[in-house]
């Protein structure tokens, strides 16, 4: 039996927290479904398919599927054969929330696992928001993000700054 497990997000832009939850979890499951989740709450600085891409071109394909999620992640990751789902944790803010989530879902398919782990410790206060803000004043992220990302991301704010 293929043990399955879907890690969602919004990845705007992935960082090296969110890859180090990854390259952790392709060592606790035989796959990993990263879903990259467009968040309405949210206003993304890259498109989905951008995000995707970039996702796609950090991870191993051999043990990473990159795909999108829309509606239920319980619903999804029964679609998918996930018996888990993957969430990074960097504070106690992060708990709370989590937690609420992970009890609707545990009420709306038991079933589905889900499974907590820590980010390290030098990626705990890092949050895609956060670079995104720091980027945006010129701030160096390189240690933030992968080179890829980190490229795209200086390349996405020059463009703004010239559209204004």
């Amino acid at each position: 039996m293929t043990r399955v497990a879907v890690y969602p997000g919004s990845f705007d832009p992935l960082t090296n927290g969110h890859l180090d939850i990854i390259e952790r979890s392709v060592e606790l499951f035989d796959k990993l479904v990263v879903a990259v989740a467009h968040n309405q709450r949210k206003q993304a600085l890259f498109s989905l398919e951008e995000r995707i891409e970039m996702v796609r071109a950090v991870t191993d394909p051999a043990r990473v599927v990159v795909d999108t999620i829309e509606g239920l992640l319980v619903d999804y990751a029964r679609a998918k054969g996930a018996r888990a789902v993957v969430r990074g944790l960097r504070a106690v803010a992060d708990f709370e929330y989590e937690f609420q989530m992970t009890l609707m879902n545990r009420r709306l398919a038991p079933d589905v696992e889900t499974v907590f782990l820590m980010t390290r410790d030098d990626h705990s206060f890092v949050s895609s928001s956060l670079v995104k803000e720091v980027a945006s004043f010129g701030g160096k992220i390189d240690e933030f993000v992968p080179p890829l990302v980190a490229e795209r991301l200086k390349k996405r704010i020059a463009e703004r700054a010239t559209q204004r």
